[in-house]
Parts: C-alpha cells; structure tokens; sequence
C-alpha cells in the first residue's frame, strides 16, 4: 500500500491569522487530480495553506511523502510585487534599483529546473520576448505566466493551482489546459477553482467547502454521472430583485450627453524600442458602454492608466478627460474624482488592514485606505453594499483578513459607490465564485440601463457578457506593425 502524498488528519489551524479551520481529514495520493469547489470565504485557498504546511497548527497532523510541492496563487503573485517594490526604497538601500529581470526570477537555484520542459513553456506562452523585460513591466497575465513556468518546471511531486487562469487571455488559457493534461499522468494536482467551466477533463476527485469544512468528497466515476450538475446547484443563486444604493451626494460632474466624458487623439504607449499600442483614436460619449480587449501584453491596462493619469506617458498624449486636457494644469484628483476603478493592480496595492465597511467608504474619497471622517449617510450607504454583497457579517473584519473573493467584491463596491460618471472595470469578476460572479454581472448591467455611469469592462471570458455594453475596442488594432517596434 503506497502512502498518500498528503495526509491531514483531523487538523485545526489558524489560516490567515483568524480563519480557523477545524477537525479537516483529507488525504491526496499519487495519480489522483482534485478540484476544490465552494463559495468566496468557504475555505479553498486556506485548505492549500494546510497542505503546504502555511499555516498556524493547533492540533491533528499533517503528513507529507512528498519531496516539492508548488503553488500558483494570487498571494505567491502579490509576495513576488511586493518584494521588487521593496527594492525601490532607495533611501533606505541608498541604491537606485534597476528591478530583477525576468530570466532571473524564473531560473533560480531553489531547485533544478527541467530545461526542455522549459523550452516547451516558453515557447508555448510565446514567452521569449519577455525573459529579458524587467519584471515590473510585466501585465498580470505576463506575470501569470511567469510563475506558471516557473512551478511546472521543477517538475514538483504536487502543484497546486489557485485559479490558475485568472488573468489569461483565451489563447494562453487554452495552451495552459493542454499543457497541464500532459504534465497531469506525472505530476498529481489540486486545483482551486470558482468557474465550473475551467475543470480539467482529467480531475479524478472533488471536494466542495463549506464555512470552513470539507462539506464532502466524491471521486469521478465512469458509470456514474458527474457530479458537476449537483455542485452548480449550490454554486447558484438567481439574481432577482437587485438594487443598487443610491449616492445622496451631489453629482462630481455635470454630465453633457454632447460632450465625451473622454477623448484620445493618436494616442501611443512606448516603452524603449518596444511600442506597446499607437495611432489609438478613442472618444467615450455619456453612457455609452464599453467592453475592451486584447490579448496579455496587448496593452488594455496601459490605456486605462492613460486616462486614470497611473501611467506618466499620458502628459505625452492628447487627451481629454472631463472638461480638462491633460497636462493643462489639473491635478490627479480632480481627474480621479470623477472616476470609480477596480483593477489587479489596485488589489495588490490595497494593503491596509481597515474595516470591510471603511473600505467601501474610501471609494468616496478614492483612497487607499480612509483618512477622513466618514458621514453618516456615508457610513448608511456603505452598509447598504455589504447587504447586499452578502458580507453585512463582516462589516468591521479587516480587509487583509478576508478571503480574496471578498476583498474583490469590496474593491468593487469601493469603485461604485459614488456612482462614478466614469466606471473602470479591469477583469473585475476574478476571484469570485459563481454566485458573486453573476451578482456582479447583474449590477453592473443595472448600472448601464440606469445610466447613473459610463462603464468601460474588460474581461478574458467569453460567457461574462453583459447586456448594455454595446461598443468594443480591440487592442489588436492598435499594435505596431512588424519592424515598428
């Protein structure tokens, strides 16, 4: 009898310095692939830190007959951030940092690497290009990516992958899929996963997590259904009679259904040789919503932080954002006054440890973190967004104590709030599971009928379509022709 690679046997820990998980047995063996399932909160992510041993152990046991184990999470991705913005702190170092590349991130002497499979990864990911960028100038997918690579190549006895395709466009999520069915008859997986529809064809179990406990396990068994179609039953939830709280503040800007909230003339991003978008005319009218594409790397973000005023090539372009043209003396803040925004980036920056409801309320003073006195009806309408998110219970645990899923929706709650002439959602829906995901869709098509905000989305999902988002921009238009660059 072969011992399983990972055993726990009725485990209590402390997750995540108060998430507390009790009395959990689970067991991974050799050949087996597990796909864990459950709602925001209910324990999926925290159940990988039991396995890797990341947590605070009070009693049972954890047993590991396994030489590596690898993870692919949206925390590895945020510790790798925050360790190069670490190298920024030049009067602490008394050194100007020039960022790690990244070959050298990828190749490091923590283990030996398998450099043909390597060579295959890199090639499949089209990643050559990127082995000599800096890793700061990586997108989320490109960074995504990059720790992808990384992991597989250690060729570790388990690899956990949490959500590991959040944040990849379609063509890289494919490759990812048929990579990891060839690596899957040699490297045993657990894969943490909101999307039903991102299961592997190979999972050989699944487990479903509820409030902190395995609810139950079930192994895929060729006579017998799947039990997908039992799992989509408690992963759903109709999404009737949705309302969105109301702003009792006074509009930041009076709209003009004949002036654009936004306008780029010839606008173009360039980093050295490298032209990441040019020639991009772009005009955004009131209420005209908009849905935004482009493959990793393609340079959606960058755009988005042209007019959010996050990328300082926008005082190199023509652009009119509410009345102002750039660089004609306005100050960041009234630009981001009139703007509500979500993004990867703003949720590895969110790193202050304030309440889930003072984090709502910072989207009225587009914050990172509150430093003003709330108002009661500030305070009501805050209250009012976690109700109807399904987090009233968590109204004062702090933001870097919640579940990720729950960080997300707060962050977009913050972006809403104030009900934005200009509503930026940058792959908004990662993270979330399938009953928060379709809130979240849901709300925001209220939001375009309702035309309270201008919305412009952007996602890599296909099915994530939403109803009033009539207008498409595609970022493939506007790359640099072969030699250009």
């Amino acid at each position: 009898m072969t011992h399983p690679l990972i055993s726990l046997q009725q485990v209590t820990a402390k997750v995540f310095k108060d998430f507390k998980m009790d009395n959990i047995s689970w067991q991974i063996s050799a050949g087996e692939h597990w796909v864990l399932l459950g709602k925001n909160g209910s324990g999926k992510s925290a159940l990988s830190q039991l396995m890797t041993g990341q947590a605070e152990f009070i009693s049972g046991t954890c047993e590991r007959h396994c030489n590596q184990i690898e993870v692919i999470s949206f925390e590895q991705q945020k510790a790798l951030i925050e360790s190069e913005l670490k190298k920024d702190d030049a009067d602490i170092l008394d050194v100007i940092s020039e960022g790690t590349l990244v070959h050298e991130i990828l190749y490091t002497q923590d283990a030996p690497a398998d450099m043909a499979l390597a060579e295959k990864l890199i090639q499949a990911f089209a990643f050559a290009p990127l082995l000599n960028k800096k890793f700061r100038d990586l997108s989320t997918g490109e960074t995504r990516k990059l720790l992808l690579i990384k992991a597989m190549i250690k060729r570790p006895d388990v690899l956990i992958l949490d959500e590991p395709y959040d944040g990849l466009d379609l063509d890289a999520s494919q490759k990812l899929e048929q990579i990891l069915t060839e690596l899957s008859s040699q490297i045993s997986m657990v894969f943490i996963l909101n999307r039903l529809d991102e299961v592997p064809e190979f999972i050989t179990h699944y487990a479903y997590l509820n409030q902190a406990q395995i609810e139950f396990t079930q192994a895929v068994a060729t006579d017998s259904p799947s039990p997908l179609e039992a799992l989509k039953k408690l992963l759903h939830l109709k999404q009737d009679n949705l309302q969105i709280p109301e702003n009792n503040s006074a509009a930041s800007y009076p709209v003009n259904s004949d002036e654009p909230l936004v306008k780029l003339s010839q606008a173009k991003v360039q980093f050295g040789d490298n032209i990441i978008f040019e020639k991009l005319d772009w005009q955004i009218k009131p209420y005209q919503h908009w849905q935004l594409t482009g493959k990793n790397g393609s340079g959606k973000t960058c755009l988005l932080n042209l007019i959010t005023g996050d990328n300082p090539q926008c005082y190199r372009n023509d652009i009119w954002l509410f009345g102002f043209q750039r660089g004609r003396g306005e100050s960041i803040w009234q630009i981001k006054q009139h703007i509500g925004f979500v993004s990867n980036r703003l949720h590895m920056d969110y790193r202050v440890s304030i309440s889930a409801l003072n984090t709502i309320i910072s989207g009225f003073y587009d914050s990172i973190g509150l430093y003003q006195h709330p108002t009661p009806a500030q305070k009501q309408i805050a209250r009012q967004w976690l109700s109807l998110l399904g987090l009233a219970d968590k109204q004062n645990t702090p933001f870097t104590q919640l579940s990720f899923g729950d960080q997300r929706l707060l962050l977009i709650a913050r972006a809403m709030v104030k009900h934005p002439p200009l509503l930026i959602l940058d792959e908004a829906c990662i993270g979330l599971d399938e009953i928060n995901r379709q809130r979240v869709l849901a709300l925001i098509e209220i939001i375009c009928q309702s035309k309270t905000s201008t919305v412009i989305y952007v996602n890599h999902h296909a099915g994530d379509k939403i109803k009033g988002i009539d207008q498409h921009l595609a970022m493939e238009d506007y790359q640099a022709q072969q030699g250009n660059a």
